[in-house]
Order: structure tokens, then sequence, then C-alpha cells
């Protein structure tokens, strides 16, 4: 990332996700239904990218796959290291690193995945452009990302009303959430997208509860809180605002978070 004119700013994003890992056990099954569209089978050479902690890159493995994944942050992949021990997946090879900048050679894997970690990437071009090119011919693109219409992605443009401005060129994550703008990205390089939809279930006693466990994980919801701190009448306000949010999508002790999978395959 030396020569990156957004470089500082990711190396803000890269420590803004390092307390993710008690999140990330909530997106097991997303990880499944991941691996089951991508059609993953054994032996492929297959590449994980914003690995996080590993979920969607040990669902890979243990379909049979020769897996590789890549996350930009240390923390993340440290615990990723520890579930690969723990789920007796030694092979799989974890690198730290930037998906607008794969440290493989062109035509190095049969699919690219992603589960909610290319999207963060700044610059969709270039984040395309590099999963296409180290894809082997007619291999396999397939990633979840949050639709901007449901909770989560409502969720990240609210935050992104209270936080600076992204900088210039950059595109916010929720907009990878869009079939027409998905298929707009992949352009000629891949064959029309196959979508499907599904939910993700998480736990809560209450919309407080959600709020909570939300600050404490996820980075961007943190650094907002720790900003408003100091300014008790405005962190009320914002919470406030974020659970007549989450309002709508509680229910049965759980908040109901949609999310779209994509699936091309490369010309």
């Amino acid at each position: 990332m030396a020569n990156d004119p957004l470089a500082d700013w990711k190396h803000q994003q890269r420590t803004t996700w390092a307390s993710f890992t008690p999140m990330a056990v909530f997106t097991l099954p997303v990880s499944a239904h991941l691996v089951r569209v991508a059609g993953i089978q054994p032996g492929e050479a297959v590449l994980d990218v914003g690995t996080g902690t590993g979920i969607a890159a040990l669902t890979a493995a243990r379909a049979g796959a020769r897996v590789t994944a890549l996350d930009l942050t240390p923390e993340l992949l440290a615990q990723a290291r520890e579930n690969a021990a723990i789920a007796r997946h030694g092979e799989i090879v974890w690198t730290e690193g930037d998906a607008e900048q794969l440290p493989y050679p062109d035509a190095s894997f049969d699919v690219v995945l992603s589960q909610f970690g290319h999207m963060f990437a700044p610059r969709p071009a270039q984040v395309v452009a590099e999963m296409r090119r180290v894809l082997k011919p007619q291999g396999r693109i397939a990633f979840a990302t949050w639709p901007p219409e449901h909770m989560v992605g409502r969720m990240f443009a609210f935050l992104g009303r209270h936080a600076p401005p992204l900088p210039e060129g950059a595109s916010p994550p929720p907009q990878w959430g869009h079939p027409a703008t998905i298929a707009d990205r992949l352009g000629d390089g891949f064959s029309p997208p196959f979508f499907a939809r599904g939910a993700m279930h998480l736990p809560a006693l209450s919309i407080p509860h959600y709020r909570m466990f939300l600050e404490q994980t996820i980075g961007p919801m943190q650094k907002l809180v720790a900003k408003l701190a100091d300014t008790p009448e405005r962190l009320q306000q914002f919470r406030a605002e974020f659970e007549a949010i989450a309002a709508d999508y509680f229910v049965d002790n759980h908040v109901h978070q949609d999310y779209l999978l994509t699936r091309a395959q490369a010309r």
C-alpha cells in the first residue's frame, strides 16, 4: 500500500475492525449458504478475500477445497489461525494483505469468495479487477453483501451520516448490496450474476442489548460512540436514532439481518 493515496485511510480500517471476533460467530450459517451457492468442489483452489476470523475459509476447507485466505487486520487473522487449529485445518494459507492488491499470480484460483469482506475495499473497480485477475478461466466469484434497504445497510448509512465523509474515490459499502450495481461492477469480465437471499438472525434480549453488542464489536460504531462520549446528550440521541432503526427488525428475541449472495463465472 506504499504508493496508495488511500493508504492512511486503509490503515485506520485495519485497526477499526480488530474487535469484530465476537460478532463473527453469528455469520456461521451465512458461510454455509455462501459455500453452497458457490458450488465449492473437493480439490478446488479457493481464495477467501476479507476472511476476518476465517469462517468462510474454514467452511470451504471442510468441503474439500484447497484454501487461501486474506485479510487486512492481523488481530482477525490471529483468531482465524486459532480457529483453523481447533478445526484441524492447518493446511489453510493465511495472508495479511489488501483486497485491492492481491498478492497472488494471475489465474491462481478456481473460486474467489468474500463474506462481507471485499465490500469494505474503497474502490470497487480495483477490487473486482483483482478478484477477476486471480481467477482461472471459467472460475467463479461468490460473495455475501448487505443490501442498503435492510438492517445492516441502513445501519451503515446511519453511521455514515454521523462520521467524517469517505475519502475521495471511495464508495459506500452498502452499494454492494444492490443487484443492478453488482451487475454493472462485474461488467464484461463475468457472466450475468446469479443472486440469492437469506437472513442472519442475531439473538438479543432487547434492542438496547443489541445496540450495546454492536458498540463492542463493530469498529465504526465503537469509534462514533467514543467520539460522542464527552457530549452525553448527543450520544443519547445517537443511540435513540439507532434503536429506532433496529426496532423494525427485532422480533422473537432476535434481530433479522437480510443479506444478498452473488455468484458469477469469469469470462
